[in-house]
């Protein structure tokens, strides 16, 4: 008989159960992206889950004896955002169609409540953006499609979601040509380099000297990338946050690298880009890229991408991809990314709810 029951927390990184999932995450993610650059390992994930101080994690899981069949991960944050949480809901190919992702919706749904959660956000990823025409569906934005016969939007729209954001995956294939790169970084830095400007790196640990401006970013990077209508809302960041997020990167065994970029005349810290290096030895994520609003306008976003992109090549020479998510509304990072060489290779959806 299949149940819906809530994993207990993993126990350490090679936690039966916690193998259990990622197997089934394997699966899914070969039905829904035909690759597994997602894919993480246990260390990975315990690394990601095991600090709850400023996000939970909780699992719910449909399964017949220890095989996971379907699972709902839930992020709730602990800091911010108390009126929300996040599910990742999908069901393993060959055990659809028997009722699981409604149980799991259910059973979402009655964990939210309990948690005094009003607003419940989950994404549905799609392998290609539809061109537009007859059976696409848009957000209010106006960026973006998804087509509304896709099962994962059927699911959604029958259980009252609403389309908010379509973000955009798009592959760097690395490295660049050198003489490429260095004629991107240069052109930024023609223009950055005269208004005081200047290119710094870090890899894993953030400077002590730049850990407070760093905080400053991030917290900027909660509201200021495009949210389109979805209900989140700042969050607060010192460095001793930016600590943590460091130390369970650390603990995952995941490496970061960080380009920024200080105004000499203030010591400010303007801008940055990381991109995060996981198990894979040939795959990286470019996550976080920020320019403060009252530094923009001065080619810090392509500055901070190139100087990083060298670092990656100095730091991880097996990387062979990059992957990146960018709202579809985000026009100017998305024209970064567009002339750095980014490819469009699909994307996903984001939908809420009010319970």
């Amino acid at each position: 008989m299949t149940t819906v029951t809530e994993l207990a927390p993993p126990t350490g990184p090679d936690d039966p159960d916690l193998a259990a999932l990622l197997e089934a995450e394997l699966d899914i993610l070969a039905d829904v992206w035909g690759h597994h650059d997602f894919a993480t390992t246990g260390r990975e994930r315990w690394g990601q889950v095991a600090d709850t101080r400023d996000v939970r994690h909780v699992v719910l899981v449909a399964r017949e004896g220890s095989e996971v069949l379907g699972y709902s991960e839930l992020e709730i944050p602990v800091l911010d955002n108390d009126h929300l949480l996040y599910a990742d809901l999908a069901v393993r190919p060959a055990h659809r169609r028997r009722g699981l992702g409604a149980a799991l919706w259910e059973a979402t749904c009655d964990l939210a409540r309990r948690e005094g959660r009003r607003t419940v956000l989950a994404g549905v990823d799609q392998r290609t953006e539809p061109a537009p025409g007859p059976g696409t569906l848009a957000p209010a934005t106006g960026s973006g499609l998804v087509r509304a016969d896709q099962p994962g939007v059927r699911f959604a729209l029958d259980r009252g979601l609403t389309l908010e954001q379509v973000d955009r995956y798009s592959v760097l294939r690395v490295p660049l040509p050198p003489s490429e790169l260095a004629a991107h970084h240069d052109g930024a830095a023609a223009v950055a380099g005269p208004h005081g400007y200047e290119a710094v790196t870090w890899v894993d640990r953030c400077p002590d000297a730049l850990v407070d401006g760093l905080a400053v970013l991030e917290q900027a990077m909660s509201t200021d990338a495009p949210l389109g209508g979805v209900d989140w809302h700042e969050e607060p960041w010192d460095a001793a946050r930016v600590r943590r997020m460091e130390d369970r990167r650390a603990l995952s065994g995941r490496r970061t690298l960080t380009a920024g970029a200080v105004h000499r005349a203030t010591g400010e810290l303007a801008a940055f880009s990381q991109i995060v290096l996981p198990a894979r030895p040939d795959f990286a994520w470019q996550v976080d890229t920020l320019v403060r609003a009252d530094h923009r306008g001065h080619r810090l976003g392509m500055l901070v991408k190139t100087t990083n992109l060298a670092l990656l090549a100095q730091q991880a020479p097996g990387v062979r991809r990059v992957g990146t998510w960018n709202a579809e509304e985000n026009a100017p990072m998305l024209a970064i990314n567009v002339a750095l060489g980014f490819a469009r290779s699909g994307g996903s959806s984001t939908w809420q709810r009010e319970l």
